[in-house]
């Protein structure tokens, strides 16, 4: 589950991803993440069948540890919106008030 470019070499000398691999990784997470956006899911993994093959191609070409990171750094990026937008309110009250 989770594709990692430098595992499937027997030599002592693991490589990391090239521009490429990378590059893949990033388009397949996007196509994923639109998916999930569409079926108006935040949370990765809460969207059933809806987008499975998009999952699958996203697995198939990012490490487990760039999965993990992006799929937590796409809820917490949702959770900072929501505050930004509270604040941003609560700012804009307290600016009325002080009037």
């Amino acid at each position: 589950m989770g594709w990692i470019p430098w595992s499937g070499s027997k030599s002592s000398d693991p490589k990391p991803p090239v521009r490429q691999d990378r590059q893949r990784c990033w388009d397949s997470r996007d196509l994923y993440f639109t998916c999930l956006d569409t079926s108006g899911v935040l949370k990765p993994g809460d969207e059933g069948k809806a987008c499975s093959k998009q999952l699958k191609d996203y697995e198939n070409s990012c490490a487990k540890s760039w999965i993990d990171y992006f799929n937590q750094r796409r809820v917490l990026a949702e959770q900072q919106k929501e505050s930004l937008v509270m604040a941003n309110a609560q700012a804009d009250e307290a600016r009325r008030k002080g009037r």
